[in-house]
């Protein structure tokens, strides 16, 4: 494929994901227990929308659909910035335990700290994802730690899935001695939901993903570069360490903050990247950067929606059990064909 062509894809696939996820983010405003006129929908986008539905609107369904949106970029561009620094296709928030670290961070304010988790919502708000934030950047560092030391991949693998483990342990014994009231609320926080994030949360969630966003998409050069190796990244000009800042604080915003307020996402950051490769057919971080995370938004996208059709004559499923279903025949069709090539 030349260059040509390869630009012609590019800009075709771009397209289609726009329309995709213009498409779905109305579908999801539209959809719901309380029906609501297509017209109602784009008058609300000038803020032009009559009483009966404004509340439905603005204090849910669209909170709602930004949450998707920026959950669905940051963990599926969390995902790939694993990926490619680790150079392993496996890597991703989840499996590497960084998740883990957030929700333990979680897990120590509300249930070890109730009465700082029940005071002002402004301190509330700060306090979960500030631990969030230390919980992921501690397992991260660590990893990056052993990642130096362990030059193998996979056990860089197995490690970040022993320290999951480890940290679930911690998280149940603090489960075991929390309030009925705390372990109620960190039960429901572990089953991940994009409903719950309020209004006024969303000017502390949006800001520091946009942020986390920002860094990834100024990543993207020194990932290319990092494919090679760090010693030809070296000699090629880039600076190494001040490259895996950006990555780890990128990172950590990402990813903490999306699961202190969503809860634990899986699959999402693992799978989407992939999506993204063997759709693009590129291993440009330039395009692949943007485009996974396109693809992260419209896949959480679509979770919601399926979601929203099965509550109207069921029950609400929580979003983990989507994003499994959704990611895992990725996932296995990945391993299955890097074995193939083996």
């Amino acid at each position: 494929m030349n260059q040509s062509q390869r630009h012609i894809l590019h800009t075709t696939l771009f397209v289609l994901l726009g329309v995709a996820f213009v498409g779905l983010a109305i579908a999801d405003m539209l959809i719901g227990p309380q029906p609501i006129p297509v017209g109602e929908i784009v008058s609300s986008l000038w803020g032009d929308v009559s009483d009966e539905y404004a509340t439905i609107i603005y204090k849910l369904r669209m909170p709602k659909v930004i949450v998707a949106i920026v959950a669905g970029m940051a963990l599926s561009a969390s995902g790939l910035l694993m990926q490619t620094l680790f150079r392993n296709p496996l890597a991703g928030p989840y499996v590497l335990g960084i998740n883990s670290g957030a929700s333990f961070g979680v897990a120590l304010f509300t249930l070890a700290m109730p009465m700082l988790a029940t005071e002002a919502s402004w301190l509330f708000d700060i306090g979960l994802t500030g631990m969030a934030w230390i919980g992921s950047a501690a397992i991260l560092l660590l990893v990056m730690v052993l990642s130096r030391r362990i030059k193998n991949i996979g056990v860089i693998l197995i490690l970040g899935m022993m320290l999951g483990s480890a940290i679930s342990s911690l998280v149940g014994i603090l489960q075991y001695m929390g309030t009925d009231e705390s372990l109620k609320a960190f039960v429901v926080w572990t089953m991940g939901s994009i409903s719950n994030v309020t209004t006024d949360q969303l000017y502390i969630f949006v800001p520091v993903v946009a942020t986390g966003l920002l860094l990834a998409l100024v990543a993207a050069k020194p990932l290319n570069m990092l494919l090679l190796g760090e010693h030809n990244a070296r000699t090629m000009g880039l600076r190494v360490g001040l490259s895996r800042t950006i990555i780890f604080i990128s990172t950590t915003l990402l990813a903490g903050t999306v699961t202190a307020y969503c809860g634990p996402i899986g699959f999402i950051g693992l799978a989407m990247p992939h999506l993204a490769r063997m759709t693009f057919r590129t291993s440009d971080h330039r395009v692949l950067m943007p485009a996974a995370m396109l693809w992260g938004a419209v896949a959480m996208l679509l979770c919601a929606l399926v979601s929203d059709i099965i509550a109207r004559y069921s029950v609400m499923l929580p979003v983990n059990t989507l994003t499994a279903l959704l990611g895992i025949p990725i996932i296995i069709f990945v391993v299955l064909r890097n074995r193939n090539r083996q």
